[in-house]
């Protein structure tokens, strides 16, 4: 199966993110965009793996993650890889300090099970759009990055982390849940608070 490990935003801020997704669709051309039910933060690219591998990975993830604290990311402004004059991929930024400790624990937990670490750095972010042709970029496109650049999109919690099965079609890719991860619930570790 083709796979990945990822974390959901709240509903919330996806449905705002979709609402300027909808506004951006007619001032920007050539893109083909990504649909709301497969909004999320990619934290892990695994490519093609094995029914067996599932069950390692499970269990790497449990043993680093089951006590990595719940935190909150916030989306926030547009953004495109590799850049304005070159754009590929357009994307809300994705911030919260635990991501780099994140990262850093999940590159070491799944390297022993043959994963190779990154070598780019990581750059949090859910993309939203990909261009069809890089050379056909919109005019506006700069106006729009400017317009867009500060925008709050919201907090979302994150309380698990996903290891998901990736199945493409020509109409998109299909994501299904394959196993979860539940972090650590700090709220509730001595009492409810009052």
């Amino acid at each position: 199966m083709r796979a990945f490990i990822a974390v959901e935003l709240d509903r919330l801020v996806i449905d705002k993110i979709a609402a300027v997704t909808d506004q951006l669709k007619s001032a920007l051309a050539g893109i083909r965009w990504v649909a709301k039910t497969n909004f999320h933060l990619t934290l892990k690219f695994l490519g093609n793996i094995e029914d067996n591998q599932v069950d390692p990975i499970d269990e790497a993830l449990q043993g680093q993650f089951r006590l990595f604290p719940r935190f909150t990311i916030n989306a926030k402004g547009l953004g495109v890889f590799p850049d304005v004059r070159r754009p590929r991929i357009l994307w809300v930024g994705l911030i919260a300090k635990e991501l780099t400790p994140l990262i850093l624990r999940l590159e070491s937990a799944l390297e022993p099970l043959g994963f190779a670490p990154e070598k780019r750095d990581f750059t949090p972010h859910l993309t939203i759009g990909r261009w069809r042709q890089t050379d056909r970029a919109s005019k506006n496109l700069g106006q729009e990055l400017e317009r867009w650049k500060d925008h709050q999109f919201g907090p979302s919690n994150v309380d698990e982390m996903i290891l998901f099965q990736s199945v493409l079609n020509p109409a998109g890719a299909i994501y299904s849940r394959v196993r979860t991860v539940t972090l650590k619930n700090d709220r509730f570790e001595n009492g409810p608070v009052m």
